[in-house]
């Protein structure tokens, strides 16, 4: 990856994830605005949803890993996209690897606590083959 692309694709990772803690295990969390997380929830308020989510791999071969996370809902026509570069948030896909669950929450909520949305990962699989190669991946 070219110094330049780098900086463009470092530019649109999303940077505000985070972990809580549940039951003694740490959840990892994505924290979208308030608005986007309001309509989602509205949109699914009620109704038995189930939540496709996809991992997708990218780097570059010199150390970069970044992961975009696809979250396509069967309620709502809603389809959410999340870059996260995994050289910062290594503990991120640790705790989704190991929990197999991923949040989202809004930056006014208490995260852990209140108006938390939680997706139980239906393959966990895919989440411990993610960062197995993610970890390959820094380390070139």
């Amino acid at each position: 990856m070219a110094n330049g692309e780098l900086e463009r694709v470092l530019s649109e990772r999303h940077k505000d994830v985070t972990l809580f803690d549940y039951e003694g295990k740490k959840i990892p969390c994505i924290v979208i605005d308030k608005k986007k997380f309001d309509d989602i929830i509205k949109n699914i308020a009620g109704k038995a949803v189930s939540v496709e989510t996809n991992l997708n791999i990218l780097q570059d071969g010199l150390g970069h890993v970044f992961v975009k996370i696809a979250l396509q809902f069967s309620q709502g026509n809603i389809e959410e996209k999340f870059l996260i570069y995994a050289n910062e948030n290594m503990e991120f896909f640790e705790a989704l690897a190991e929990t197999t669950m991923l949040t989202l929450s809004s930056p006014n909520s208490q995260i852990g606590s209140t108006n938390v949305f939680m997706i139980q990962l239906p393959k966990p699989e895919r989440a411990q083959n993610a960062l197995e190669i993610i970890r390959k991946g820094l380390h070139k």
